[in-house]
């Protein structure tokens, strides 16, 4: 396996990255409301496939490094903080007090998800 694979923080990156796909796959044709239904999804689907060659790998040897549990709390950290910046500067709206505290208790769960089982 690749050395750089190996690392714990090589698979969160390549989280990160699949999740600015994802987000833009399933959020991005918001902007473009006009657009047929039918172009949105086959954009959707194209940015899609991208985002999958990134997550695939990384959940892959994210396994190395972490539980699946924890992988699936990192990715939904992840997803959420990709979205509110997606959100603020693609879409331009802003997070109320609500989303942010959602954000906080989210970031919350992750750290329990890394706590020591015993």
């Amino acid at each position: 396996m690749n050395p750089l694979a190996q690392t714990a923080w090589f698979p969160v990156v390549m989280l990160c990255a699949s999740n600015v796909f994802m987000t833009f796959a399933w959020y991005g044709h918001l902007k473009y409301k006009s657009a047929p239904l039918w172009m949105a999804i086959l954009a959707s689907w194209g940015i899609a496939f991208l985002e999958y060659l990134i997550q695939v790998p990384a959940n892959r040897w994210g396994s190395v490094s972490f539980s699946p549990y924890q992988l699936k709390i990192l990715q939904e950290v992840i997803t959420v903080v990709v979205f509110m910046v997606f959100a603020f500067f693609y879409l331009q709206t802003r997070p109320q007090w609500n989303h942010v505290a959602a954000l906080l208790c989210i970031i919350a769960a992750v750290a329990f998800g890394f706590l020591p089982s015993r």
